[in-house]
């Protein structure tokens, strides 16, 4: 049953229109609409035809159509955030960044046009909540590699360049139109997506090797840079926060490893 223009349902019919709230049937008939529309507009009265309601209840939920997009988009991301969390967390933290790498390049050829309006959305002085969001995300992964003494850049630099690579590479990606669905083992293994990958990863670690071997770790005959070495300390204090510090020496102590994590190797 339709719901009333003053948009409250009816959903004491039972059917289909109860299991599900107004607000919830519209984001399901706009996402399964976006999912299908090969990139061309969709229109409100396709969106309140597949959901059972009126014009009026879409405005009562959403203020508009674009209203109801970005909760689309919303609700889009935090699928994406499910899987990218949904991952075992390896001994190896390059290899889990392989892996968030790869599930994000999987998500976004399985959902085209949903990834095209939240990631593709972008132009001078415009940049989508949503990378900055993906971005926090892969910082917090890549503070592990921080942690490990592989980072040669501080995480959310490392972070700002993988996740722009990731994103570029999706978008070309779904620009060429693959032939047939891809797994994700087959998307895990794409060429250029392998590439640009380890490419943007090894010029962020403090040893390029082990983006090729992830399990190695660390070489056992050599240490981390002083720069990889107080990346790596300012990583565990940030997230550990010892009692033995105060505040200001905290701050005061996370200020020179910060300026000593944007240097380069060797010092005055």
């Amino acid at each position: 049953m339709r719901d009333t223009d003053m948009g409250v349902a009816d959903d004491a019919q039972g059917g289909d229109s109860a299991k599900s709230s107004p607000r919830e049937r519209l984001i399901a008939a706009a996402t399964e609409l976006l999912a299908r529309s090969d990139g061309k507009p969709v229109s409100t009265r396709q969106i309140t035809d597949l959901a059972g309601v009126t014009a009026p209840t879409l405005y009562h939920h959403f203020g508009d159509k674009d209203g109801l997009m970005e909760a689309v988009v919303a609700r889009g991301f935090e699928e994406f955030v499910q899987r990218e969390g949904m991952i075992e967390r390896s001994a190896s933290p390059i290899r889990d960044v392989q892996r968030l790498w790869d599930i994000h390049v999987h998500f976004g050829l399985t959902h085209v046009q949903l990834y095209t309006l939240m990631f593709g959305n972008t132009g001078p002085g415009r940049r989508p909540v949503l990378v900055e969001e993906a971005e926090h995300l892969l910082e917090q992964e890549l503070g592990r590699v921080a942690a490990a003494g592989q980072l040669a850049v501080p995480p959310a630099q490392a972070a700002r360049a993988v996740i722009a690579a990731n994103i570029g590479v999706t978008l070309m990606l779904l620009a060429d139109e693959p032939d047939q669905p891809l797994s994700a083992d087959d998307i895990a293994s794409l060429p250029l997506s392998v590439q640009t990958r380890d490419a943007v990863l090894r010029s962020v670690v403090s040893d390029a090797s082990v983006v090729d071997d992830p399990d190695r770790g660390v070489p056992a005959g050599g240490q981390p840079s002083y720069v990889a070495a107080a990346i790596a300390l300012n990583a565990t204090l940030e997230s550990s926060h010892p009692e033995q510090l105060s505040g200001t020496e905290m701050r005061l102590f996370l200020e020179w490893l910060h300026r000593l994590s944007k240097g380069s190797n060797g010092g005055d």
